[in-house]
Parts: C-alpha cells; structure tokens; sequence
C-alpha cells in the first residue's frame, strides 16, 4: 500500500512542483540557451528500477563532449570541462530539478537511491547491485545526504595521486549499497519527509551531521579516515 500511495503522492507534487517553480526554471532555460554551448537539457542512460536503464532529465551543466574528455565520466570540484551556469546549478543542485519530469513519468520518486551510469554501476560490489534498485531510484536519499560532498572526497582523491575508481569502488560504493540497504529496511512516508527536509538542510548546512542525529541507526561515513585509506592504498 506504501508503494502505491508515494507513487500517487510523487505524480502530484512533482506536477505541482513544476508549475510553481517555472517562473525560476523558465530564467533558467534562457540563460543555459544564451551560455555555455547553448543547450538545455543533458539525458543520460541511468540504472534504475529493478536495474533497467532509462534516460534522466538534467539541465546541462558540462560541455557537450565531456565524457570523450579528460576525467571522463568522474566529475571534480572545479573541473574545467563545467559550463559558466554550470558551477551554481550543481552546487545548488538546481541542477537536478528537470527529474520531476522522470518522477511524473514513473521513472523516479523524490526519495530513492540515486540512479547512476551502468559503468557506476558495475562498481558496486555485486551483493549490492543485486538490491540497490529494488526500490525506484529518486531525486534525494539518504546517499545523496551521506554523500553530498562526493565530487570534492574525488577531487581529493585524484590531488593525492589515487585512482578514483578504486575509491569508488572500495571506499564510495560500499557505504552507498550499506545505507541504501538501511533505507529499504527502513522506509515509510516519515522517513521519506525526513530525508526530504535532510536535503535542504544540508544545502544550507553543508557541514551539518544532523543526518546521524535524526537517523542514528545509519552506518556512518567517517571522511578523514576515508582520505587517509585513499591516500595510502589506491594509487593506480
């Protein structure tokens, strides 16, 4: 009945959402269509429900051929390859917004583990991937929460000589897989408005841990010691 119930609730407020917010989305458009290489909108193969692909709304915030680049498909804190709008639509993760369109569709709900490329993917040890997506992938969750600094603990990563591959692999994607897993366990519409409310918090309070004040139970991510592993371990 849960399931039934968010997905009624995910059609309506994502449509309502689009309504009201198309005096900021509508700026938007125009200034991406007037900057960087003129275009709007960035689809992408994503993993999602039950581990079937399905293209993801974006508004563009790279260069067109960024993946044939240098970085490939790893994007870090200040890479070259961000359009001019691209820097503030990431970092305030408006960004994100044209996935109400994927949550009126029914490809994606507010709330679910983020959906990544099939090479992200292939990363996850093979236990996870198994699970992850047992549930529709969403706009925020709780790893996009944990996670919320992912393309600066990569940047540090790459400055220190590591491969930042083996750091997904090893370090990223193992906790991502543990506290999704904690997620599916766990989730109702209580822990969904929480999570909801965690996310623009921590946009606010990037350095905020109440995550693990309002959920206690979640495995925490302990950054330094992460950094201190990636810095002595995986180097390439």
């Amino acid at each position: 009945m849960y399931q039934y119930i968010k997905r009624f609730f995910d059609f309506v407020f994502a449509l309502i959402a689009l309504i009201v917010l198309s005096p900021l989305l509508i700026p938007i458009v125009i200034g991406l269509r007037l900057t960087g290489e003129g275009y709007v909108f960035y689809l992408q193969e994503r993993i999602g429900y039950r581990n079937r692909p399905f293209s993801i709304y974006k508004f563009a915030t790279m260069l067109k051929d960024s993946p044939n680049m240098k970085g490939g498909i790893i994007t870090t804190a200040k890479d070259p390859r961000i359009t001019p709008m691209g820097g503030f639509l990431r970092k305030s993760k408006i960004n994100e917004l044209p996935q109400l369109l994927n949550v009126l569709f029914g490809d994606m709900s507010f709330v679910g583990p983020r959906p990544v490329m099939r090479k992200s993917f292939d990363q996850y040890p093979e236990a996870v991937q198994a699970v992850i997506y047992n549930v529709k992938p969403g706009i925020t969750g709780i790893g996009s929460i944990v996670f919320r600094d992912e393309e600066q603990l990569i940047t540090e990563v790459r400055d220190s000589g590591g491969d930042t591959w083996a750091y997904y692999r090893k370090v990223i994607y193992p906790h991502k897989g543990k506290i999704e897993q904690w997620y599916q366990a766990n989730q109702s519409f209580w822990v969904d408005l929480k999570i909801l409310f965690l996310t623009a918090w921590v946009i606010l309070q990037p350095e905020s841990d109440m995550v693990y004040r309002a959920f206690p139970e979640v495995p925490v991510f302990r950054r330094n010691a992460a950094n201190e592993r990636s810095a002595g371990g995986y180097n390439a």
